[in-house]
């Protein structure tokens, strides 16, 4: 199960930015190339997984898109990416992220009082992103019914788990220098 996740993982080149070893994937950055046997393994898992009675995808630019809109095209939901640019639109929330090494701000337009939304997203680290969105989501008046990230590494999934929420993951890394270790 989730074979060529897991293979590709293990092959990923890790590199050093200061202190925090980072592993450079397809899924999570779009690089060397993103496969559509991996998406659709991904996908396929996701669709085991998750609750899909939902109304709407949501996931965060831009490497939440590739499976958000994998997951639509198979569900006929439809997706909401939180974007980096403001739009302006009438109800757009603004989503304040702080991760472990960036604090931006992001943008929610198509997420309504009443909606029910599943969040997904390909990896969690720190939590910021998603906890950003969870908010943005509470703020809209909308229901979270569930939440799925790709891969999880760090303290970013014990987080959300502290707030209230259950966070599905595919798999679980750790990354060392030179390794991604399956966890």
């Amino acid at each position: 199960m989730l074979d060529r996740l897991k293979e590709s993982l293990l092959n990923a080149p890790v590199i050093k930015r200061g202190d925090y070893y980072y592993f450079i994937h397809p899924i999570t950055d779009g690089v060397p190339e993103l496969r559509s046997d991996l998406i659709r393994e991904v996908s396929a898992y996701i669709l085991k997984i998750a609750n899909m009675d939902v109304d709407k995808i949501v996931t965060i630019e831009a490497m939440g898109i590739h499976i958000g809109t994998a997951l639509s095209l198979l569900t006929d939901i439809p997706l909401v990416i939180i974007r980096k640019r403001k739009y302006e639109l009438p109800g757009e929330i603004v989503v304040n992220q702080s991760t472990g090494y960036s604090k931006d701000k992001l943008y929610m337009n198509g997420v309504f009082k009443g909606d029910k939304v599943m969040i997904v997203d390909d990896v969690i680290s720190t939590g910021g992103t998603i906890q950003a969105t969870i908010k943005a989501i509470e703020t809209a008046g909308a229901e979270i019914k569930d939440i799925v990230a790709v891969i999880s590494r760090g303290e970013g999934e014990q987080k959300i788990k502290e707030r209230g929420h259950l966070l599905k993951v595919l798999i679980r890394v750790d990354v060392s220098e030179g390794n991604v270790i399956l966890r």
